[in-house]
């Protein structure tokens, strides 16, 4: 059992410790078996300080889910270059992605998985984060499109259900990379490159896949 620290501190590096220990009993235990009291010790400060900072257990778990996903979504934006080809900006940016979630796993089963079993209000937060990416994901594949010198009408329908098949397709393989052993970030980033990339850099080309015509009706 940790002891219990004294001594004046800031504000903002106590309340920090206190997130950092509540993001890891959170990510390991999930959210209705982790006590305040477990983490309050990790955190090396009284329960009464935890509730004094953060008022209540729910409002903790929501500090926690924002600033965890203010980290991941600035970890995607900043790791994608502009000026790179468009393949290599949606690669460095799932390799930032996966890298991030690699190396924040309980952070990534905060957001992945615990917010999202527990209802409202935490949903609504991961709500939130995905339509940042999602839309962040989608203006990418426009830019991309229009430095391709192709017809920048393409359908904006069509590019945001793009992004959203792949920012669900990445959130499902980080899950999956952080569970097998030996999975490197780039692994994962090159693993769903290649199966998302095909379809992508056919539309920068102009060549979409088109379903077949379906024989009329009598």
């Amino acid at each position: 059992m940790g002891a219990v620290r004294t001594g004046r501190m800031p504000r903002a590096v106590r309340e920090r410790q206190m997130l950092d220990a509540a993001v890891q009993i959170f990510g390991r235990r999930g959210y209705t078996a982790a006590s305040m009291d477990e983490i309050a010790e990790l955190a090396g400060v009284s329960k009464p300080l935890v509730y004094l900072y953060l008022n209540s257990k729910e409002d903790l778990f929501t500090a926690c889910i924002r600033r965890e996903a203010a980290a991941l979504t600035e970890a995607v934006r900043d790791g994608v270059r502009p000026g790179l080809p468009a393949d290599r900006q949606l690669y460095e940016g799932l390799r930032a992605f996966f890298t991030h979630t690699a190396r924040h796993p309980e952070g990534w089963t905060v957001l992945h998985v615990q917010a999202r079993t527990q209802g409202e209000p935490f949903a609504a937060e991961i709500a939130v984060m995905r339509t940042d990416i999602v839309a962040f994901v989608t203006e990418l594949i426009l830019v991309d499109a229009r430095e391709a010198h192709q017809d920048p009408a393409l359908p904006e329908r069509e590019v945001a259900g793009l992004a959203e098949a792949l920012v669900g397709a990445a959130e499902s393989l980080a899950s999956w990379a952080n569970a097998t052993p030996g999975v490197t970030p780039r692994q994962a980033a090159a693993t769903l490159m290649n199966f998302a990339w095909a379809g992508l850099g056919d539309l920068m080309e102009n060549r979409p896949w088109s379903p077949p015509t379906e024989p009329a009706r009598r």
